[in-house]
């Protein structure tokens, strides 16, 4: 029978997208350093992503597995959605994640894991854990608030109780007074795809959830949640706090990311603001010259990540400080976890896609919100209204197609970095906050903190449930021999 954590085999299967990978790669280092044995899988092109994040740990009860990607042969897809045009989970792409299911099932069939952890948008892993009799937990990228908000939209669908797109419309039964419009809402909550119609089913045989945030943060919509009837479930967040040190993150990303720290170094205490919108976002090139004017109209010192777009052409900065210009871009891959350390940060301009909400959270940051589509307008709600750390640019169109978003002029982008970088009381109230969150969150990870002993709770369980499944074999052997 099992006797300890190191007994424990559990498997991982991520969505093909930085914003899932690197959380649940987090997820897997926290569990291992409990003693059980991790295994993500994924496909080749992603496992190529994941290995240089591993190499700086040192534990070797982690390892990676792959199966082939493939996509309908008419549409050639990339195996990651930051290779796609339009950064959506189409019906299309949708079916690729459906045929990594016989490859996955192989490896179970071969490795015999005792817990599968797999993204929400896999619902078929709930079937294949029941066939095996293991337990399938579901990992939900977001917040209890944005899962909770969206839930109660969509079952009501309120948005059906307005006149127009932009008419504001009260979300009922919640702790804190919510307002949001139809142009705020994702089309997998107006008009959901086909695949989604098997979600539902798939969280009946779900065994729990497993949520990147700690009870700190948010424990109305956490006790909402278990009192609403939801399923079993375990705060763990931030699972980055379990990352590897800041120096080792600061020597990642190359030149432009390296020589940023020593224009850092040179700047006051709480001057610089970070500008960063993720890895799947899109501008057309109009905002980001809009987005460029506004910034510079603010005056304070920036750091701006921008991807590798033709829009950018002509509308950012050159790599690196531009002479005359109080900002610093880099393109590409930024060491964003160290930056946001750095002690010259002063706030943080993000699209308010979950992971980055939490880094800002957990450096003491408040932050200018711009939501681009997903659950980033829900996620921009809790930090401005629930939170009181976020200023919105006000930004309220939901979509992936940057060219149906509704521009966002230089002016607004000025206020409202002013009302975040400078001074007077509210900006003292949400720096006050922001700072508060920050010790909340290093409480939660350290140890009797909140998400510590949820981790431990959940190892705990499935060792449990382990157990119980070695007994009920040796039961079953005994009475059929």
């Amino acid at each position: 029978m099992a006797s300890s954590a190191a007994d424990l085999h559990i498997f991982f299967l991520p969505l093909l997208a930085p914003g899932h990978m690197i959380p649940m790669l987090d997820l897997s280092i926290l569990i291992s350093g409990r003693g059980p044995r991790s295994t993500i899988v994924t496909t080749p092109a992603n496992a190529k992503l994941l290995r240089p994040s591993l190499s700086d740990t040192d534990n070797p009860n982690i390892h990676i597995l792959t199966i082939p990607f493939t996509s309908d042969e008419s549409i050639h897809y990339a195996e990651n959605l930051t290779g796609h045009p339009i950064p959506d989970i189409t019906p299309e792409f949708f079916a690729s994640l459906c045929r990594l299911e016989p490859h996955f099932e192989s490896l179970l069939l071969t490795h015999r894991p005792d817990c599968i952890i797999s993204d929400v948008f896999y619902p078929w892993t709930a079937n294949l854990a029941k066939r095996y009799g293991i337990p399938r937990i579901a990992f939900h990228g977001t917040s209890y608030f944005s899962f909770t908000v969206m839930s109660v939209i969509s079952h009501l669908r309120l948005y059906e109780s307005v006149s127009s797109f932009d008419e504001p419309f009260l979300v009922p039964g919640l702790p804190h007074s919510i307002k949001m419009t139809r142009s705020q809402m994702s089309s997998l909550i107006t008009s959901p795809p086909e695949f989604m119609a098997g979600f539902p089913a798939s969280f009946k045989e779900t065994y729990g959830m497993v949520m990147n945030t700690f009870h700190e943060l948010e424990p109305a919509y956490a006790d909402f949640f278990k009192s609403a009837g939801g399923m079993r479930s375990w705060n763990v967040g931030p699972v980055f706090l379990c990352r590897r040190s800041v120096d080792s993150l600061r020597n990642r990303g190359g030149a432009a990311a390296c020589e940023v720290f020593r224009w850092l170094d040179g700047k006051d205490a709480g001057s610089v603001l970070y500008v960063c919108f993720g890895s799947l976002a899109r501008f057309t090139a109009v905002q980001l010259r809009e987005l460029r004017a506004g910034l510079e109209a603010a005056g304070r010192s920036f750091i701006w990540v921008v991807k590798d777009d033709p829009a950018a052409e002509g509308s950012v900065p050159v790599t690196g400080e531009e002479e005359g210009s109080v900002g610093f871009v880099i393109k590409g891959w930024a060491p964003q976890l160290a930056i946001l350390e750095h002690e010259a940060l002063g706030g943080f301009l993000t699209h308010c896609g979950w992971n980055s909400c939490l880094e800002g959270i957990a450096a003491g940051l408040p932050m200018v919100t711009w939501p681009l589509f997903a659950d980033q307008q829900f996620n921009e709600r809790f930090l401005v209204d629930v939170l009181g750390v976020g200023v919105s640019v006000g930004s309220v169109v939901n979509s992936t197609r940057p060219e149906e978003r509704t521009v966002v002029v230089a002016e607004r982008v000025a206020a409202a970095v002013e009302a975040v970088m400078g001074g007077g009381e509210e900006a003292e109230e949400r720096r006050r906050k922001a700072r508060e969150m920050k010790e909340a969150a290093a409480k939660a990870v350290g140890e009797g903190g909140s998400s510590e002993v949820d981790l431990g709770r959940m190892v705990e369980e499935l060792m449990a449930l382990k157990m119980n499944r070695i007994k009920e074999t040796a039961v079953n052997d005994r009475i059929s021999a």
